[in-house]
């Protein structure tokens, strides 16, 4: 893996779920296991910065009334009944932490859905960017997280999903797609084997 070709793509590191009082924070059942799996992302963060690697970020963020979501379901409804996400809101924010690097992380708005590529420039930032592989953070990971892997792998990216970098809404699920759904498309490897692996 070549870092002058590699992006690191961050998804959904943004107060709603990664702060205590966030609309949704509480709907990941081990709340608490957000707090090491941020941890766990700054730190590979701080590694990838100094090299040749790209490093983004992809938040969603609506419209003040949700108008995108016309007959939302599942994940989305929740997020609009709830208003999570709210463009101008604290929760729509990108996390502090985050924050911090600034300019080095490069910020892709337009999400407005499960995957970080639809209607948004991710694919041809990566492409200006001679990006050949890229590896996956964030939350939530049955729904974003494998969403993004799978269009990726789909454009024909090679790709690898942090599995101490992500978080699910259960354990169960966060096992389960780690272990029988996303080794179908993508490598998937810990923070501290990949650090390993890239010679960091």
């Amino acid at each position: 893996m070549d870092l002058k070709h590699t992006a690191l793509i961050l998804i959904g590191y943004q107060n709603d779920y990664f702060a205590h009082n966030g609309i949704l924070h509480h709907a990941l059942e081990n709340s608490e296991q957000v707090g090491q799996v941020l941890q766990n992302s700054l730190a590979f963060i701080e590694q990838l910065l100094p090299t040749d690697a790209t490093v983004i970020t992809t938040p969603i963020i609506f419209t003040p009334d949700y108008s995108e979501l016309s007959a939302p379901i599942g994940i989305l409804k929740i997020i609009k009944e709830k208003g999570a996400f709210r463009s101008g809101s604290p929760g729509a924010e990108t996390i502090v932490q985050i924050k911090a690097f600034g300019t080095d992380i490069c910020n892709i708005p337009g999400k407005r859905g499960l995957s970080c590529f639809t209607k948004t420039t991710l694919h041809k930032v990566l492409q200006q960017h001679q990006i050949t592989d890229v590896i996956i953070a964030g939350a939530v990971t049955s729904l974003c997280i494998d969403s993004a892997g799978r269009e990726a792998t789909e454009l024909g990216y090679k790709v690898t999903i942090l599995s101490d970098c992500t978080v699910a809404r259960t354990s169960f699920e966060q096992e389960y797609y780690l272990k029988e759904i996303m080794p179908m498309y993508a490598t998937v490897a810990g923070s501290a084997d990949m650090i390993e692996k890239l010679g960091l």
